[in-house]
C-alpha cells in the first residue's frame, strides 16, 4: 500500500467514490480511497435506488439537478452499467393539505428549473396503472426524476477516479488517525499508514467512530429501514415513473417486473446504540415483519396487487439519519483539513453525484461552488454530540420523513435544552418558544384569552396579529427582547487589531468604545461572517453573531489566525445574557435605573460603554437590529434575570412590552437589516448586499480584497433589492419566485408583512435593469401571482433619525 497520498477518502459508498471521481476530475489524482469491506458495502447496496431533486433549498435542488445530469453520462462515459433511467417521479395528494403542499411545490420547482407539473387523479393512474384512484385528490409529476442500480452506479464513478489516476483500497480497515499542528496528517489502517494533507469522512453510518479518532463529533443515527421486492406482478411496466404517496407514508418503484415498496413509519426503530458490530459489513439487518406490517396496509390501500404478490424479501439496512434532518458536510471547525460528508438521511443515491461535486470543490478551492451553509458541519453546536440528543433528533426526522412541511414549524424533541435565565420568567408571561441551535427563544407572546401556541397552517398564522401589536409598541414605545442566544466570541492580545484589519472590510482602527458593523469575506468576495465588533479595550475586541453562526464564525476566524501567540479567541456565548432594550422610550426608561449618563451626547450611536443597571454590572450597546433607539445589554449570565425585572417594573410606566423573534423579523425587514445564511452568503459580496457602506477599499489589504476591487471597476450585475406587494396581508418566507412576465428573474431571500407600512416585504437579488425603484415585477407567494414594486430602501426612516435621536 502506498504511504502518501495528497487525499484520503474514508468509505467506499456512492459518496466516497464520487468525491474521489470529482476530485481527480478537477485535476487532484493523488487521492486513495480506503474501504473496510468491498466498494458499497454499507448502505449503498441495499439503497431502494430513487433519484428525486426538489427540495426546499434551491441550491440543495441545484446540487440534486447535477446529480441527475452526472448520472445520465456516466455510464457511457465509464463503460460501467449504472442502470440510470428517468422514468419521472410521481408524488400523490390523498389529502386536501397534501394537495396543498403539492401546489405550491410545483410553484418552487418551476421557480428552481425543475418541470414539475400538476396533474389528475386519472392522469396518475395512467402513469402508474395498478395504482387505486380511490382517495386521490391530485397528483404532481416530475418527469426528469428516476431511479437508478446504487452499486452499479458506484463502481462507475469508482472506475471514472481510478482511470484519473486515484487509487482504491478495499478490506482496509482505518484505525487512527494522527494530527500535526491542529491539521490532519496520517491515517493509520491495519495494513500501513498513510501521511496526507486532507482526509474526507465519508464513512456513511460509521462516520462518528471516525470523527472520535480526531475529537469531532458527528450525529449521525443508524434507523433501521425496510423494503419489500417482489416478483413480477400484473400491470407492472418497465419504465413506470417512481410514486410516492406520503399521506400513506410509502413509496414504489418497478424492478424488474415487480415492484419494491417502502415507506417511513412514525415509530421508526434505532440500531447499534452501543457500536456497529465489528464484522457487519455488506451485511442487513433481521426483518421485521411486524414493524412493517402497518405499512403494508397503507401500501396495499394504493396498490391492492401488492397484497397478492409475492414477496422475494423484505429488505431491512440501516440508513444514517442526522439531529436536524440535513446533510452533514464540509470541514470541521475542530480540525484543519478534516472533512465530512455523511448522513444522507435517506437521501444518499440522490445527492451523490452533486455531494462529490461540491466536496471537491470545497476542499480544492476553499469553498463549494453554491452555498451549502444549511448541510455545513459547523452549524452543529456541541449539544448536538450528545447521543441522547442525537438519538431524539433522529426519531423525530425520520417519523416526520413522510409528515407535512408547514410554514414556521419547530422541532418538538429534546426541549427544553439551552435556556436563558429569563426562560421560566418569560414562560409565565405566555412566551411562545421557539428554537434554534438548541436555544430556547421567545418568538411572541400570548396575550390573556389567546392560546399560547403555534397553530400550524397554511394561511396567515395565529400569531400575525398579536406579533403586529408588538411592532407597534416597540415602534411607538419600547419592548424588552431576550436575545441571550446571541453568539458572543472575545479576542484578545496584543495581535487583534491587526488581525482585525485582515480579516474584516471596515475600518477596525477607531477609538475604544467604538462598534463597527462589517463582514468578513472569503476570497472570492463572498459574504463568510456578518457581525458586529465592539472594541471595549486596546487589544479587546468583543464579537456579536447570530445565534446559529458562532461556531461557524469562530471557525473562520481560528482558520486564519497567525502561528504566534498574540491572540486568544474565546466562545463567551453561554457566560453572558443579552437584554434588548429598544423603541423611543428606551432612554426614559434606562434613566430610572443608571446613574450614568445616557444622553445622545454622552452615548451616541454604534458606541459602547460599562455601565450600571441596579444593582448589576453590563456592557451596554447602542446599536439596533430592529430601526429604533436602544441598547443591547449584554451582562453576566447571573445578574440577567435581576436586571430583566429592573426594567420590567421602571417600563411600565411608559408601556414597555416583551416583544419576540417574529417581530424583530418584521421591524428588521422595514429597515432593510440584512441577515446572514438568507439575504447574505459566501454567494454574494458587499456590493450586490448593498453593505457597499461597510467597504474600506483603501485600507491594508483585506481577505477578498482584490475581487472587490474587481468587481468594483468591472460593476455588479445584481443587487439585492426591496420590494412591497400589492395585495391583503401575507407572508412572503423565502425562495418564491421573483418574475417578470414568466420570467424567473430572482428569488425572494426573505420576506414577511412590514407592520408599520402596512404591506408584505420580500428582499431578492436582481439584475440590475430590473433594481430600479419603481420597477414592477411579480411574485409567486402560495403558488398565486401577486404585483410587485422594488422599492428605494430602507422603507422605515430612511434619514436613520429614530436610531441616532
Amino acid at each position: 500500500m502506498k504511504n502518501q497520498a495528497r487525499v484520503v477518502i474514508i468509505g467506499g459508498g456512492i459518496t466516497g467514490c464520487s468525491i474521489a471521481y470529482h476530485l481527480t476530475k478537477m485535476g487532484w489524482t493523488d487521492v486513495a480511497l480506503l474501504d473496510k469491506g468491498e466498494l458499497t458495502s454499507g448502505a449503498t447496496f441495499h439503497a431502494a435506488g430513487l433519484v428525486g431533486q426538489l427540495r426546499s433549498s434551491v441550491n440543495i435542488t441545484k446540487m440534486l439537478k447535477y446529480s441527475i445530469e452526472l448520472y445520465s453520462r456516466l455510464e457511457e462515459e465509464t463503460g460501467q452499467h449504472t442502470g440510470w433511467s428517468e422514468v419521472g417521479g410521481l408524488r400523490i395528494a390523498s389529502s386536501k393539505n397534501r394537495m396543498e403542499e403539492l401546489r405550491r411545490s410545483a410553484a418552487m420547482a418551476k421557480t428552481f428549473g425543475l418541470p414539475m407539473e400538476l396533474i389528475s387523479p386519472k392522469e396518475a393512474c395512467d402513469l402508474f396503472p395498478v395504482m387505486e384512484k380511490k382517495g386521490i385528490i391530485g397528483a404532481a409529476n416530475l418527469p426528469t426524476d428516476g431511479q437508478i442500480d446504487p452499486s452499479g452506479v458506484t463502481y462507475a464513478l469508482a472506475k471514472g477516479a481510478k482511470d484519473r489516476g486515484a487509487t482504491i483500497y478495499t478490506e482496509t480497515r482505518v484505525t487512527g488517525i494522527h494530527l500535526k499542528n491542529g491539521s490532519v496528517d496520517e491515517v493509520l489502517t491495519e495494513k500501513g499508514s498513510i501521511k496526507t494533507e486532507v482526509v474526507v469522512n465519508a464513512a456513511g453510518i460509521w462516520a462518528p467512530e471516525i470523527g472520535k479518532m480526531v475529537g469531532v463529533s458527528i450525529p449521525i443515527i443508524p434507523m433501521e429501514h425496510q423494503y419489500i421486492i417482489t416478483k413480477p406482478i400484473e400491470g407492472v411496466r418497465k419504465g413506470m415513473p417512481t410514486m410516492r404517496d406520503p399521506d400513506l407514508l410509502v413509496y414504489f418503484r418497478e424492478e424488474v417486473g415487480g415492484l419494491i415498496m417502502g415507506g417511513y413509519e412514525h415509530n421508526p426503530i434505532p440500531w447499534a446504540m452501543d457500536g456497529i458490530p465489528r464484522d457487519f459489513t455488506k451485511t442487513l439487518l433481521k426483518s421485521n415483519y411486524e414493524h412493517f406490517e402497518p405499512l403494508s396496509l397503507l401500501a396495499m390501500k394504493r396498490v391492492p396487487a401488492i397484497g397478492n404478490a409475492e414477496i422475494i424479501t423484505l429488505l431491512n439496512g440501516p440508513e444514517a439519519f442526522t439531529s436536524d434532518g440535513d446533510f452533514i458536510m464540509g470541514e470541521a471547525g475542530e480540525v484543519r483539513n478534516f472533512f465530512v460528508a455523511a448522513g444522507f438521511c435517506a437521501h444518499g443515491i440522490a445527492a451523490g453525484g452533486g455531494v462529490g461535486k461540491m466536496m471537491a470543490e470545497w476542499i480544492i478551492e476553499g469553498v463549494p461552488g453554491l452555498d451549502l451553509w444549511r448541510l455545513d458541519i459547523r452549524r452543529l453546536g456541541t449539544h448536538h454530540g450528545s447521543q441522547k440528543y442525537a438519538l431524539e433528533r433522529s426519531i423525530e426526522v425520520y417519523a416526520h420523513h413522510y409528515s407535512m412541511s408547514w410554514p414556521y414549524e419547530e422541532m418538538l424533541s429534546a426541549r427544553p435544552l439551552r435556556t436563558s435565565p429569563l426562560y421560566h420568567r418569560l414562560k409565565k408571561m405566555r412566551a411562545v418558544f421557539g428554537e434554534k441551535s438548541g436555544w430556547e427563544r421567545p418568538n411572541w407572546f400570548a396575550p390573556k384569552g389567546v392560546i399560547p401556541k403555534d397553530k400550524l397552517g397554511w394561511g396567515l398564522p395565529n400569531w400575525f396579529e398579536h406579533v403586529g401589536k408588538e411592532h407597534e409598541t416597540v415602534r411607538t414605545k419600547a419592548g424588552i427582547i431576550d436575545q441571550t442566544s446571541f453568539g458572543k466570541i472575545e479576542i484578545k492580545g496584543p495581535g487583534s487589531l491587526p488581525f482585525l484589519q485582515k480579516m474584516a472590510v471596515s475600518q477596525m482602527d477607531k477609538p475604544v468604545g467604538s462598534i463597527t458593523y462589517t463582514q468578513m469575506l472569503n476570497e472570492k468576495g463572498g459574504i463568510e461572517c456578518d457581525l458586529t465588533v465592539s472594541r471595549i479595550g486596546e487589544n479587546h475586541f468583543y464579537l456579536i453573531t447570530g445565534t446559529a453562526f458562532v461556531k461557524h464564525d469562530q471557525s473562520w476566524i481560528l482558520k486564519h489566525l497567525p502561528e504566534d501567540s498574540s491572540i486568544v479567541i474565546n466562545d463567551v456565548t453561554s457566560s453572558k445574557a443579552c437584554i434588548t432594550l429598544c423603541g423611543p422610550q428606551s432612554r426614559h426608561i434606562l434613566k430610572q435605573l443608571t446613574k450614568d449618563d445616557m444622553s445622545n451626547e454622552a452615548f451616541p450611536y454604534m458606541t459602547c460603554r460599562q455601565i450600571y443597571i441596579g444593582h448589576a454590572p453590563a456592557l451596554a450597546l447602542r446599536i439596533t437590529y430592529v430601526g429604533e433607539l436602544g441598547w443591547e445589554l449584554h451582562i453576566p449570565i447571573e445578574y440577567a434575570l435581576n436586571v430583566y425585572d429592573a426594567i420590567w417594573k421602571a417600563g411600565k410606566s411608559f408601556g414597555l412590552i416583551n416583544a419576540g423573534y417574529r417581530c424583530i423579523e418584521s421591524l428588521r425587514l422595514e429597515k432593510g437589516y440584512r441577515y446572514w445564511s438568507g439575504d447574505i452568503s459566501p454567494e454574494y459580496t458587499p456590493f450586490e448586499a448593498g453593505l457597499d457602506f461597510c467597504v474600506k477599499l483603501d485600507k491594508d489589504n483585506f481577505i477578498g480584497q482584490e475581487a472587490l476591487l474587481t468587481q468594483k471597476e468591472k460593476g455588479i450585475s445584481r443587487r439585492l433589492c426591496c420590494l412591497t406587494l400589492q395585495t391583503e396581508p401575507l407572508m412572503p418566507v423565502g425562495k418564491e419566485a421573483i418574475l417578470d412576465g414568466d420570467k424567473v428573474i430572482g428569488l425572494v431571500t426573505s420576506g414577511g408583512f412590514g407592520h408599520t407600512i402596512q404591506k408584505p416585504i420580500a428582499y431578492g437579488y436582481l439584475p440590475m435593469d430590473y433594481s430600479k425603484p419603481g420597477t414592477r415585477l411579480q411574485i409567486e407567494v402560495a403558488a398565486k401571482r401577486v404585483e410587485a414594486t422594488v422599492e428605494k430602501e430602507p422603507l422605515y426612516d430612511p434619514e436613520n433619525l429614530k436610531v441616532k435621536r
